[in-house]
């Protein structure tokens, strides 16, 4: 089972081969990402959505969860990785909430922090993006493993209480690791309930505090009861390692508009 689909309402014993002939049959084909039957997205609830994805001429499937987020988060580029098994996703590392003037050192200190997150419209990149160029992205977290889940004296470092909204948040670093990943200590705001038509069981959407915008969190609760940590409540802190991706929602340079010739 695609352990990140448990956190959108999908038990450990669901069988994937199953839940992708349903998108087949039930989804749409979202002709943006690539060839005619080849893309395919099925909406569950409130923002909710399983995307399926294959390459030409293979016969494995991709079946991941998404979030339809609304509200964008500012990133300054810093790599552009493509994915050669997939032209239409693309990896971005980059400084999330940098400053209005022009990026200088790659520092912290102006409340900026380093960001990583897979983007799934690469199509609409041009081909040439210049470092510290700011995209504006829409985009949402699936946990990997959760580290901790409780008060905010439990934080895994108390001097996380002392930087812009309490918030901890560091891309997964080592050879070897998985993009868009990302480690992160987040306090809390809210907890929102849906329902995966699917399967009948409830979803739990986290708003947490990150430096000038909120982002929003998924987890497994079949996770959460495997390593004995409670149900996430609005002012709890949740530590862990959490998969991201998105769109680009905005910060596109402007193609260049070729003048007429008059005629005569």
């Amino acid at each position: 089972m695609n352990f990140l689909l448990e956190c959108i309402g999908f038990p450990p014993d669901a069988q994937e081969a199953e839940i992708i002939q349903r998108v087949l049959a039930e989804g749409e084909s979202v002709p943006w990402r690539g060839p005619e039957g080849e893309h395919y997205r099925l909406p569950l609830a409130g923002g909710l959505e399983l995307r399926l994805d294959r390459e030409e001429e293979s016969d494995h499937w991709t079946l991941l969860p998404w979030y339809r987020e609304d509200s964008r988060l500012r990133v300054a580029l810093r790599d552009l990785v493509h994915v050669p098994d997939s032209p239409f996703d693309v990896l971005l590392v980059g400084w999330a909430d940098p400053p209005i003037r022009a990026l200088g050192e790659e520092t912290a200190d102006d409340g900026a922090y380093l960001f990583s997150t897979y983007l799934t419209d690469a199509r609409r990149l041009p081909e040439r993006l210049l470092q510290g160029h700011v995209l504006a992205v829409s985009v949402s977290g699936f946990a990997v493993d959760i580290s901790y889940l409780g008060p905010n004296d439990g934080v895994r470092d108390p001097n996380i209480l002392d930087l812009d909204a309490g918030a901890w948040i560091q891309p997964l670093g080592g050879a070897g690791s998985p993009g868009g990943c990302n480690e992160v200590s987040l306090r809390i705001q809210e907890v929102r309930h849906i329902r995966n038509p699917l399967t009948g069981r409830d979803v739990d959407i986290l708003r947490v505090d990150a430096p000038s915008r909120a982002l929003h969190l998924f987890v497994s609760p079949w996770d959460l009861e495997q390593a004995g940590l409670p149900n996430p409540r609005p002012g709890d802190r949740v530590e862990g390692v959490f998969f991201f991706n998105g769109r680009i929602a905005g910060g596109l340079p402007t193609r260049k508009r070729t003048k007429k010739r008059p005629f005569g």
